[in-house]
């Protein structure tokens, strides 16, 4: 067997496949004579077949399923011997006349290779960092909304401007259908208020969504919508109140802090806004993190220039698929496709170059800790260590799961080699503030 390879540019390469007879026919005539053993043809006895009836019978498909398993390996050998770093799949290339009759096989496979390129990290500007900060205003309403959770509920005939109301929301355009309770406090504007002050259960309200609620973000949990969608949706539901309720705030007292943060944790109010400030802001970080990871990721394709093998790749799209698609269907898909494949590439290179593939013993890590923080948030602060090693092996013998749990520990490890080595200037902002201008 003789393989090769013709080096049409940077990009695109033509592997040829020669087979000689010497390299399948010891195969194919040990199976043979296997099927001669076992072969059940009428008038013949079981193993008394004459093998001239067997090659007759098996001989071509048997030697086409050898020589196709050996190309198959010797190429995907010959492939990682030489360390090609190829795009898709190999294609092959049609050959007119090709004769399964001959005894030596020449077979042609057309390459895509990946670019050689060196990653540009910096642009002409700093990449914005944000760092989110609580502020007083927030915090004192999560104090007000932590008496209200553990206070006490009074249902009432009648809604006034401090009931809780509960009810559904409803809009079938917008496929919206959600329950949900509405505290009238977080209402915006009198007119709004207006219609659910002096309401009672079973009546029907019509409410427009641009302005309902002081804060977008309530309007989004309300109606159960994504963030992109809630911001600045402007559409007309329908409310159906089921239930209203009047809440007397809890004291501001131990007794209170010990259910909130577990017994002796939190000992004064002071202490429980210092909490609640760490906790926000700590999910802040991760919201500002993801913000920054995905403009890292722009940022580093817009500077990271490099070709790529076009015209192969379109054919492979094309040629590959789950059905044939017509050249400007590939085109299309190409397109679509074109940006996630630089960054696969880019980000393929980083992990190689610095050593952050992920390793078994740091997955087990990371999935116990991603466990800790769950049981913490259901009052489990001290899990054993060996309780934490079972939950993880169930997990992680979940192959979805560790992908998805790898996929986390990855975008964690870039994030850290990007923060050193990424052009970032930090800028210090409200949570109220940081919507305005990242949503604006």
């Amino acid at each position: 067997m003789n393989i090769s390879k013709e080096q049409l540019d940077e990009l695109n390469a033509v592997v040829t496949v020669d087979i000689a007879k010497s390299d399948y026919s010891d195969k194919v005539e040990k199976i043979l004579k296997d099927y001669r053993k076992n072969a059940n043809i009428p008038g013949f006895r079981k193993g008394h077949v004459p093998m001239g009836l067997v090659k007759k019978q098996y001989g071509k498909a048997v030697l086409v399923d050898e020589v196709n398993k050996l190309l198959q390996e010797s190429l995907n050998k010959y492939l990682t011997e030489e360390k090609l770093d190829v795009l898709g799949n190999p294609l092959p290339k049609e050959q007119e006349n090709f004769d399964w009759d001959a005894e030596d096989y020449s077979f042609e496979f057309e390459l895509g290779l990946a670019p050689k390129f060196d990653v540009k990290f910096n642009g002409k500007k700093a990449i914005t960092h944000y760092k989110i900060v609580a502020s007083d205003e927030m915090i004192d309403n999560q104090v007000t909304t932590i008496q209200k959770q553990y206070g006490k509920l009074t249902s009432k005939e009648e809604a006034d401007k401090n009931s809780l109301v509960r009810g559904t929301f409803v809009n079938e355009e917008k496929e919206i259908n959600k329950e949900t309770t509405v505290s009238l406090d977080k209402i915006k504007g009198k007119r709004n208020l207006d219609k659910f002050v002096g309401s009672k259960v079973g009546d029907v309200l019509s409410l427009k969504t641009k302005g309902l609620f002081t804060d977008e973000h309530d309007l989004i949990s309300a109606l159960g919508v994504s963030h992109d969608e809630g911001h600045g949706l402007e559409t007309e539901v329908t409310f159906t109140i089921s239930e209203i309720n009047e809440q007397e705030l809890a004291d501001l007292d131990q007794e209170l802090f010990d259910k909130v943060y577990g017994e002796g944790n939190v000992k004064t109010v002071t202490e429980l806004k210092d909490k609640i400030k760490e906790d926000a802001e700590r999910q802040f970080e991760q919201q500002s993190d993801s913000r920054l990871l995905n403009d890292i990721t722009e940022s580093v394709l817009e500077n990271t220039k490099f070709d790529l093998p076009v015209t192969f790749l379109q054919k492979w799209i094309r040629v590959t698929g789950e059905k044939p698609l017509t050249e400007d269907e590939a085109k299309d898909e190409y397109e679509k496709s074109e940006k996630g494949l630089r960054y696969q590439l880019i980000e393929g290179k980083v992990i190689n170059d610095n050593n952050l593939q992920v390793t078994f013993e740091e997955l087990k890590g990371f999935a116990k800790d991603l466990i800790k923080g769950q049981m913490a948030q259901f009052g489990q602060t001290n899990p054993e260590d060996k309780e934490l090693d079972d939950i993880a092996a169930r997990i992680l013998s979940n192959q979805d799961e560790v992908k998805r749990i790898s996929d986390q520990l990855m975008s964690q490890k870039l994030l850290t080699f990007y923060k050193e080595n990424v052009k970032l200037k930090t800028k210090e902002i409200s949570f109220d503030d940081y919507v305005k201008e990242v949503y604006k």
